[in-house]
């Protein structure tokens, strides 16, 4: 049985409890679906009858409605190499990692299955969800700021203008 079958189901999605879950999901991930991480409300408040048509975030500068929700990839880049696949998992997680305090109470990240259909004014992808695939939990976001603040860089950390 896979550290991905053992996961609690949440609301119709998986819960990915521990960041090993979270990189056994992106390893089983068919090749042909594109995985990525949103930090929001969860699909109930982004893919509402009323939006699904129109799958869309907002630029927190103009307030312009964008073109698919914002996201961050999951997919492993050709240059990562050989390095820890948990390392790169943590690192996404942990990049957005400010997003819940900035945007309130509920705000929590969710993997999806989407397609990339533009980029936002960060350069950020912005896509639409085909699929809501599961929940991070606290536990993970904690092991993946451990992972990350193990590297020990005095140069590095979340992508936090405010700061």
């Amino acid at each position: 049985m896979s550290a991905v079958s053992e996961v609690r189901i949440e609301a119709g999605m998986r819960v990915v409890e521990d960041l090993d879950q979270l990189v056994a999901l992106l390893r089983e991930a068919a090749p042909d679906e594109a995985l990525y991480v949103r930090w929001s409300r969860g699909p109930r408040a982004d893919l509402t009858d009323e939006r699904q048509a129109r799958q869309a975030s907002h630029d927190a500068l103009t307030g312009i409605e964008l073109p698919g929700l914002s996201a961050n990839p999951l997919a492993v880049e050709p240059w990562w190499g050989g390095r820890p696949l948990r390392l790169w998992v943590a690192r996404r997680l942990y990049d957005y990692c400010h997003l819940r305090a900035l945007r309130g109470p509920g705000v929590r990240p969710w993997v999806l299955v989407g397609e990339q259909i533009g980029r936002g004014p960060d350069n950020e992808p912005l896509v639409i969800c085909h699929r809501p695939l599961a929940w991070v939990t606290d536990a993970a976001l904690r092991q993946a700021h451990d992972a990350v603040e193990s590297q020990a860089s005095q140069e590095w950390g979340p992508l936090h203008r405010a700061d």
